[in-house]
């Protein structure tokens, strides 16, 4: 298994970004898919879920209507549209697909909003 974010950057409050996970070595479409950050200092907290179809997601409060998660299932890809950017979002970005004996977990890319 295999998952490689990107899309990450420095970006001014009020901005946007969008972050991509590109999975591999299992059947993508079968497994929910989730988005985990952890800032500085901080626990690693869960960000969106959207389940192995894409008809359901949920999210952290503090992201409601800020952040959708959406994947596509022909490119093997899940996704984290993210704007109105806050400093406090500024942190590492996982994707992340759980198994029952254990979670997979891409190395992250970060998210900087600063201005």
């Amino acid at each position: 298994v295999q998952l490689v974010e990107s899309g990450g950057g420095l970006v001014q409050p009020g901005g946007s970004l969008r972050l991509s996970c590109v999975a591999s070595g299992f059947t993508f479409s079968s497994y929910d898919m989730s988005w985990y950050r952890q800032a500085p200092g901080k626990e690693r907290e869960l960000v969106a879920v959207i389940t192995s179809g894409g008809g359901s997601t949920t999210y952290l409060d503090s992201v409601k209507g800020r952040f959708t998660i959406s994947r596509d299932n022909t490119k093997n890809t899940v996704y984290l549209q993210m704007n109105s950017l806050k400093p406090e979002d500024t942190a590492v970005y996982y994707c992340v697909s759980a198994r029952t004996w254990g979670t997979y977990w891409g190395r992250g890319t970060q998210v900087t909003v600063s201005s």
